[in-house]
């Protein structure tokens, strides 16, 4: 389909709202999917930081233990 002008391409033969709309909602769900992503993503690498240390901090633990029984 070929417009005649950037008005005509905007208004979509008068269906352009809701063309429009439904492109803003699919970028719109599309952003906060990849937002939410991210976020978890950070959220579990703090995580598999923060185990790995309590597990090096037992790991001492139970060597200091050993060493003085």
């Amino acid at each position: 389909m070929a417009f005649d002008s950037w008005y005509d391409f905007i208004d979509m033969g008068g269906y352009g709202f809701y063309v429009w709309l439904a492109y803003g909602v699919t970028l719109l769900a599309l952003t906060i999917l990849v937002m939410h992503g991210l976020r978890t993503r950070k959220q579990l690498q703090q995580q598999a930081v923060q185990q790995q240390q309590r597990q090096q901090r037992l790991a001492r633990r139970k060597q200091q233990e050993r060493g003085t029984a």
